[in-house]
């Protein structure tokens, strides 16, 4: 299997995503769309994964590689490509399938419960799943679920955490991958998103205080993948 990424900032990455597809013996190749790589065509790989920045998903006055991007989404999902977006990438996924990104009442950083729906546990990717668990959160806007898609998941901050298209197109607002490394640059190179800790912010000694999680949102994150990977 094929695996490529779009990358829209040099410190996110796939976190366990690589890890997955190095252990299942996948190639992974990337696009990092901050550094003007053009991507390639859909024929080129299996399954896309978008990930995370923290741009806005119709910044495209200041990040005008943001419209080729939206493009290649949507050359991805006609082709009927296996496809993946994670936090800014689901807002993406969310506009190229007709829906709308806007500013969440609160900012959700840190360590919060998500809770599937029973539609979201219906489907195939989430078999599985338990009803409620952990993950990482850092976002400040929010998508609507698009037309034809499963609302999948919420949280307490955010009722939509998660949708399907077609079973086989994810969008994840929240992070499985992250690994203590790419939580670690977040903190570094997003410090300003946790400078006044909240209800919704935890402070970054929080964040550490949750690290026992990872090993839990990898096995979810393996058991997602496997079963994307064969939708």
């Amino acid at each position: 299997m094929r695996l490529h990424a779009f990358y829209h900032v040099p410190f996110e990455d796939v976190g366990s995503i690589g890890l997955w597809a190095a252990e299942r013996g996948h190639a992974v190749t990337t696009t990092s769309f901050f550094a003007d790589e053009t991507p390639p065509p859909p024929a080129d790989y299996d399954l896309l994964v978008v990930m995370g920045g923290p741009m806005g998903a119709y910044d495209e006055k200041e990040y005008p590689w943001l419209a080729d991007e939206k493009k290649a989404i949507a050359a991805a999902i006609a082709a009927d490509k296996a496809v993946l977006g994670v936090c800014l990438g689901a807002q993406l996924l969310a506009v190229v399938l007709g829906g709308s990104v806007s500013r969440n009442p609160v900012p959700e950083v840190g360590w919060f419960k998500v809770t599937m729906t029973p539609e979201g546990l219906a489907e195939p990717v989430f078999a599985g799943f338990p009803e409620s668990y952990y993950a990482f959160h850092w976002h400040g806007d929010t998508f609507t679920i698009p037309p034809g898609a499963v609302q999948a998941a919420s949280s307490a901050a955010c009722p939509n955490q998660a949708f399907v298209y077609k079973g086989k197109v994810v969008g994840l607002q929240y992070h499985l991958e992250t690994t203590p490394v790419g939580m670690q640059r977040l903190i570094k190179y997003c410090a300003e998103d946790v400078a006044q800790p909240g209800p919704t912010v935890h402070h970054p000694k929080q964040m550490h205080a949750g690290r026992e999680v990872f090993k839990d949102i990898k096995a979810l994150t393996y058991q997602f993948l496997d079963a994307l990977a064969g939708a």
